[in-house]
C-alpha cells in the first residue's frame, strides 16, 4: 500500500470525537469497518467522506457537514442527524432505523436498499431526494414531497404521511398499508401496484384523480357492502 492510500483510508478503528477529528486532520476520507457508536460528532466537517461497513449506533451528528458523503452497508440505528447538511449524500444498504433527520438538508440525497423504519424526516429540505427499495415503516414523513417521482418498492406501512405530495408519482410496488394519509395529495398518481390495505372509505376522496386497479376499486366498494363480480 502506498503512502497516499495509508493516509486517505482508515480501517477497523474505534473512534470517538477526538479520534475522528484527528483522522480528518491527517487527510483520512475513507473509513472502512470503523466503530463510532454513541460518539458525539456534532458539527464536524465530514464532507466527501466515504463510510464502508461502519457503525454509528446512537451517534450524534447534529449539524454535521455531510455533503457528498457515501455510506455503504453502515449501521446507524438511533443516530441523530438533526440539522445536518447531507446534500448529494448517498446511503446504500444501510440500517438507519429510528434515526432523526429533523431540519436536515437532504436535497438530492439518495437512499437505496435502506432500512428507515421509525425514522423522523419532518421539516427537512429535500428537493430531489430519492428513495428506492427501502423500508419506511412507521417513519414520520409529514409534508414530504414525492411529486412526479417513481417510488420503487417503498414500504410506507404505518408511516405518518400527513400532507405529503404524491401528485403524478408512480408507485412501483411497495405499500401504503395503514399509513396516516390526512391531507395527502394523490392527483395523477399511479397506485395500481401499491398495497392500499387499511385505507378507509372515508379517505377515498384523497385518491380523486389517481389511477387504481380493478382489485383496489373492488376493495373500496367492498367497504360499502357491494360485491364487484
Amino acid at each position: 500500500m502506498d503512502s497516499l492510500s495509508e493516509i486517505s483510508t482508515l480501517s477497523g478503528a474505534a473512534l470517538n470525537r477526538d479520534g475522528m477529528a484527528a483522522a480528518l486532520a491527517r487527510g483520512v476520507r475513507t473509513f472502512d469497518g470503523c466503530a463510532l457508536d454513541d460518539a458525539d460528532l456534532s458539527r464536524l466537517d465530514l464532507q466527501d467522506c466515504t463510510f464502508v461497513r461502519c457503525t454509528f449506533g446512537g451517534a450524534v451528528l447534529y449539524a454535521c457537514k455531510l455533503a457528498r458523503t457515501v455510506w455503504l452497508r453502515c449501521r446507524a440505528g438511533g443516530a441523530d442527524f438533526e440539522a445536518a447538511d447531507a446534500v448529494d449524500a448517498q446511503f446504500d444498504s444501510c440500517d438507519l432505523n429510528n434515526t432523526k433527520w429533523r431540519r436536515a438538508r437532504l436535497a438530492s440525497v439518495r437512499y437505496a436498499n435502506c432500512k428507515l423504519t421509525g425514522a423522523s424526516l419532518e421539516e427537512t429540505s429535500h428537493l430531489g431526494a430519492a428513495f428506492e427499495e427501502s423500508l419506511l415503516v412507521g417513519a414520520d414523513l409529514r409534508g414530504f414531497s414525492f411529486k412526479s417521482a417513481t417510488l420503487k418498492q417503498l414500504d410506507f406501512s404505518d408511516a405518518y404521511l400527513a400532507g405529503c405530495d404524491f401528485r403524478e408519482a408512480v408507485f412501483d410496488g411497495g405499500s401504503l398499508r395503514n399509513a396516516v394519509l390526512k391531507q395527502a395529495k394523490f392527483t395523477g398518481a399511479d397506485l395500481r401496484s401499491v398495497n392500499l390495505e387499511g385505507v378507509k372509505l372515508s379517505e377515498a376522496g384523497l385518491f380523486k384523480g389517481a389511477v387504481i386497479s380493478h382489485s383496489q376499486a373492488a376493495a373500496f366498494l367492498g367497504e360499502l357492502g357491494l360485491i364487484v363480480a
